[in-house]
């Protein structure tokens, strides 16, 4: 089921919005659930990171939809989002929050479904994955692209990523499990790492290509180094 936001703080253009949806629903049998917000700070108090696309109004009377944008991505690195907007100098500023695209307000049915497609098609090839964790600060989707590695801290999670570190309260163990088979190794008693951000291996300390240096345990290295040559196809 795709899970579709709607954040505009025009109640007959959200009641027409939602309309054209459940029509596109009916038309191609998609399942679909809508969840209506009506201004930016509504949507970032009670954002769920089960939606999949936002279609956000950008000229909002509280929080407008490019600062709730740029909230959202913080929260949620993969969801899709569409502005909305009747003058196109906004829209295109919204590209700096990796908008899907934007759409010129009135919207005809013809519209909304070419974008429905074109988000479909792009959505359902991306094969990335993500990781949702909660903490004491909120709810995030970490894409797990964007993950370097994680390690143990103070008896909790910290992951490590392209933006910030990140909290989690699972256990090493958990995660390991979580992680299995998507590119991730347990190269140290304290540490998983993504293949991906590997540069090289000297002795025990293993280089990424963030400059970071990450130990590989003795007993972990033998293995670490045969999933590694796997990834790399050979290359080591």
């Amino acid at each position: 089921m795709l899970h579709i936001a709607i954040c505009d703080d025009e109640k007959d253009f959200v009641a027409h919005l939602n309309g054209l949806l459940h029509q596109f629903a009916a038309e191609t049998g998609e399942e679909i659930k809508v969840t209506v917000y009506y201004d930016g700070m509504e949507l970032i108090e009670k954002y769920d990171t089960t939606i999949d696309l936002i279609f956000l109004d950008i000229q909002m009377r509280l929080v407008n939809g490019l600062r709730a944008a740029e909230r959202i991505r913080k929260m949620d690195e993969k969801v899709g989002i569409i502005f909305l907007t009747t003058l196109t100098q906004y829209a295109l500023e919204g590209y700096k929050y990796q908008a899907t695209n934007y759409i010129i307000k009135p919207l005809k049915y013809v519209r909304l479904k070419s974008e429905m497609e074109g988000w479909l098609k792009k959505h359902r090839k991306d094969d990335t994955f993500a990781l949702v964790i909660t903490n004491d600060t909120g709810k995030y989707k970490v894409a797990l692209k964007s993950i370097s590695h994680i390690e143990t801290f103070n008896r909790k999670l910290l992951l490590h990523t392209e933006q910030e570190n990140i909290i989690c309260y699972k256990s090493m163990k958990e995660m390991e499990k979580e992680l299995q088979d998507k590119g991730f190794v347990r190269c140290h008693t304290s540490y998983i790492v993504n293949l991906f951000y590997v540069k090289g291996i000297k002795k025990l300390d293993i280089e990424l290509i963030t400059g970071e240096k990450i130990p590989v345990s003795q007993p972990k290295r033998k293995e670490f180094m045969e999933r590694l040559a796997d990834y790399w196809g050979d290359f080591i």
